[in-house]
């Protein structure tokens, strides 16, 4: 009879550890699902900011300064790929220089009634739009992922099994700032 116990025991321990690992494997797979979706939608942005900065580079001759800003902080996004603690501050500055230079651009009439200036910047507001959804995801899955691996009783078990904590997509303070509005 007491053998039968302990088997029973022993099963029960083996299906919790089965059941604890496949939810967290199915958490982490998801959460890194979400970041897959977070660099698409980043490299979609990376390959529409050097188009859209050729196709303004003539008009804005004396910005450079403003091009150049646009064009290094694209290179240091690209190069933070892949990395959540080190892509949210890269773009972050990669937000704030394109910005920039979409604040600039309303300085030239010509360029406002450039139809391929007009079709980059419509892309490029979709493709923010996309990257927001996709950050709010990725927090969304690896807030669930990190909750289960810390709650109990897989918290027993998770760091045995190799399943760390993983990183929130943050954002840098400079962008939690409030933007002031000027009226005129």
């Amino acid at each position: 009879m007491s053998t039968w116990i302990f088997l029973g025991i022993v099963v029960a321990i083996g299906l919790w550890l089965i059941a604890v690992y496949n939810g967290l494997v199915g958490g982490r797979n998801q959460a890194q699902t979400a970041w897959s979706q977070i660099d698409v939608q980043l490299k979609r942005r990376h390959d529409l900011i050097p188009n859209l900065v050729q196709v303004v580079k003539d008009a804005m001759a004396y910005e450079q300064e403003t091009l150049t800003k646009v064009i290094q902080a694209r290179n240091n996004a690209v190069a933070a790929s892949g990395n959540a603690a080190q892509s949210g501050p890269a773009e972050a500055a990669l937000s704030q220089a394109t910005h920039g230079l979409l604040a600039l651009m309303e300085n030239y009439p010509q360029l406002k009634a450039n139809d391929n200036v007009m079709q980059l910047q419509e892309e490029l507001t979709t493709t923010e739009n996309k990257i927001a959804f996709a950050r709010q995801f990725y927090n969304d899955s690896v807030n669930t992922y990190n909750t289960r691996r810390q709650s109990f009783p897989a918290v027993l078990a998770a760091a045995s099994l190799g399943f760390g904590p993983m990183d929130l997509f943050n954002m840098p303070e400079t962008e939690r700032a409030v933007p002031k509005v000027a009226l005129r």
